[in-house]
């Protein structure tokens, strides 16, 4: 199945008041949204609306009502915006901090995805298959975040807790969404990029790292290196299309040479592929999905970010401190 977007399932529901759209005295407008302009309102956060947003408000609902503590709740929309929870913390915006590309950020961003995981599952292939941003993926095991990146999670200290910015969810494999953890979150950038701060032993060692802290199959990390580079493909078609049709920020992501930084990403990953799968197959495949975020292995702090990371459609959306 392709990944173009698709397309709008509805109008939203206009369930909040009509002074939502403007700004108020004391709004705070978050650094880092990107191409959306993201605002603070006391513990609230307006943020744009997409035709896809009545899918990502039923999965926040969803999320809730699971027990799922780590996402913001949805309060409504109306003119265009939408009003959720404001998350306490601190966004993994690029530059990476040491905080968020330390060993301990890298194992709770993997349990806090496992965690998030186990949470859908249980409704994930009950969803509708229209009106998500991106299509769905078979097989639906659950519903995939589509972007889970240091710039949408969000931190205490070193350690992960919170998860924001579901634009690009949709009912998915695993496997796809820890082809996008794996590439953010290790980083897996050619470390010739300036800024990139893991070679590739460190690289291999983290990766298999997020694999044990996950809980990865035998299945999910014989394809993930596979999964980070349809992640890649996925990006660099998706900024062309962007900018193609005309939308400001993706044509000047290309002016940028963002579209070639993930294009060298790419063949870096493949060039080193033997290395990569050879750490994560070492690993303990099949650990059971379970529990609470925190514990599991250690590895080396490596840094947790490209360059090139604010290039994707939502790297810049994630908002200063914690939002969603």
């Amino acid at each position: 199945m392709s990944d173009e977007p698709a397309g709008p399932p509805g109008d939203l529901p206009g369930d909040l008041p009509d002074d939502l759209p403007g700004d108020l005295p004391g709004d705070e407008v978050l650094v880092g949204g990107g191409v959306n302009r993201v605002v603070r309102r006391g513990d609230r956060v307006l943020r744009p609306t997409g035709p896809w947003s009545v899918r990502v408000h039923d999965l926040l609902r969803r999320l809730e009502a699971a027990g799922f503590d780590a996402a913001p709740r949805v309060h409504g929309a109306a003119g265009g915006r939408e009003e959720l929870d404001f998350l306490p913390g601190t966004v993994g915006n690029y530059p990476v901090s040491d905080e968020a590309a330390s060993a301990t950020a890298l194992r709770t961003a993997a349990e806090l995805l496992r965690d998030y995981h186990r949470a859908t599952a249980g409704f994930a292939r009950a969803l509708p298959r229209e009106g998500w941003l991106l299509p769905v993926r078979e097989p639906v095991e659950v519903v995939c975040h589509g972007d889970y990146a240091p710039h949408n999670c969000v931190l205490d200290g070193e350690r992960v807790v919170g998860l924001i910015d579901f634009d690009t969810a949709r009912p998915g494999p695993r496997l796809t969404d820890l082809g996008v953890a794996a590439y953010r979150w290790v980083p897996l950038s050619d470390p010739a990029h300036e800024g990139v701060r893991p070679g590739t032993a460190e690289q291999a060692a983290r990766l298999a790292a997020f694999c044990d802290a996950y809980g990865a199959s035998a299945v999910e990390r014989r394809g993930l290196v596979d999964a980070v580079l349809e992640h890649l493909d996925l990006l660099v078609r998706h900024m062309h299309e962007q900018a193609g049709a005309g939308v400001a920020a993706f044509a000047q992501h290309v002016a940028d040479g963002h579209d070639e930084l993930y294009r060298a990403d790419a063949r870096y990953v493949g060039a080193h592929r033997a290395v990569l799968e050879a750490a994560v197959l070492a690993g303990e495949p099949g650990r059971e999905r379970g529990g609470k975020h925190g514990g599991g292995p250690g590895v080396g702090t490596g840094g947790a970010g490209s360059p090139s990371a604010p290039s994707s459609r939502n790297a810049e959306r994630s908002g200063g401190e914690g939002h969603d």
